[in-house]
């Protein structure tokens, strides 16, 4: 199983009509594949949308897209007088992430997204999946996996929750037990987070 998170960043003002488009389009895309997530950010870098598309393999990809494309309702009419950048990467699951399922999980979703040395991902998933049981006490974990194509040697982990408030507390109280986070700030190069808040079709809200 992969993933393609597909990153677009809007003009200003634009996101309410592009969902909009995007969710009356949607069920003409999902003749192929199903949506698995779809989020747009509070805080963070604005104006993005995310969406997450699951693929038993690159070559199931291809053959979905090459179909999507063919058909005369997809891509939504307009939307591309919306979209200023688009950036697309493929994510493998981590060992221990389990298939992703629609359903309620939170109200808001944190993304990390860090930068790893080259070489390092198959010891910074071995420790997570030490670590993880500890942090799971606290609040679930949506997604974990890292980049295969796009952005490189990329590790992302999605958290949802009820609220900010509920986030901190969370944090805080893993942290203060030794239960988070994991031992693996040696390997990291870049760290960064966005809030996302589900969008009004997504299958994971």
């Amino acid at each position: 199983m992969i993933y393609e998170f597909r990153t677009y960043t809007l003009t200003v003002g634009s996101m309410g009509k592009f969902e909009e488009s995007f969710a009356n389009a949607l069920p003409h895309r999902e003749k192929y594949s199903k949506l698995t997530a779809c989020w747009h950010t509070d805080i963070g870098p604005l104006n993005q949308i995310i969406h997450v598309w699951g693929y038993d393999d690159m070559k199931h990809r291809a053959e979905v897209r090459a179909a999507a494309a063919a058909d005369p309702n997809w891509p939504p009419a307009g939307d591309d007088a919306y979209i200023v950048k688009m950036e697309t990467e493929i994510v493998v699951p981590a060992p221990f992430q389990k298939p992703i399922e629609p359903g309620h999980y939170g109200n808001i979703y944190e993304m990390r997204y860090y930068d790893t040395l080259p070489g390092s991902m198959p010891e910074i998933l071995d420790i997570w999946g030490a670590k993880l049981p500890g942090r799971l006490k606290y609040s679930p974990l949506f997604f974990c996996g890292h980049t295969d194509m796009g952005s490189l040697n990329k590790l992302i982990h999605i958290w949802p929750y009820d609220d900010l408030n509920h986030r901190a507390e969370t944090r805080a109280a893993s942290v203060a037990a030794g239960d988070w986070p994991p031992a693996t700030g040696k390997f990291l190069v870049t760290m960064n987070n966005k809030i996302m808040v589900p969008s009004s079709f997504s299958p994971a809200h």
